[in-house]
């Protein structure tokens, strides 16, 4: 079995979770009230409206950490909106290929002022300049290890690595 985690390493464990969770929650709500929107739609979106070209569902799936089956859900009810296209790739027969259409990035455009607000007044008010520096600086380390792994997308079913 393995060691258990030292006293401050669970604490700061635990903060981290029940601060994500916070956040995630209010963000949630924001997204639902103004646009319909869940959180995994907006983020989508978000990453659609943001790209200069339309994006792989594999892209899109590693992107937002989401698995396939469940990206490929919301991609359709996203496009059942009128919020997105989706089309076989020109370059990959085997792929499909996500745009964002004007519904899209009009609804983007109407729920970002209030998440906005949202991120500002739960996760940016308490901090200072240098702890929002040293907080960014943290997570990326995090962010960039955890992502070091290989991504969801080339996992099977069972959970092994293609």
């Amino acid at each position: 079995m393995a060691d258990a985690l030292e006293p401050k390493q669970l604490t700061t464990y635990f903060a981290l979770m029940e601060a994500v969770s916070l956040l995630q929650h209010a963000v949630t709500q924001q997204l639902q009230a103004e646009g319909g929107l869940s959180y995994v739609q907006f983020e989508l979106l978000a990453r659609l409206a943001d790209s200069s070209e339309p994006l792989t569902m594999t892209e899109l799936a590693d992107g937002v950490v989401y698995s396939r089956s469940g990206l490929t859900h919301q991609a359709g009810l996203l496009e059942k909106a009128g919020l997105v296209t989706r089309a076989p790739s020109a370059e990959d027969q085997r792929a499909t290929v996500v745009a964002i259409t004007e519904a899209g990035r009009a609804l983007v455009a109407k729920v970002l002022p209030g998440h906005v607000e949202v991120v500002r007044r739960l996760l940016v008010a308490p901090l200072s300049t240098s702890d929002l520096d040293a907080l960014g600086s943290i997570m990326a380390r995090v962010r960039d290890h955890m992502r070091a792994e290989p991504p969801r997308s080339v996992a099977t079913r069972r959970g092994r690595v293609l």
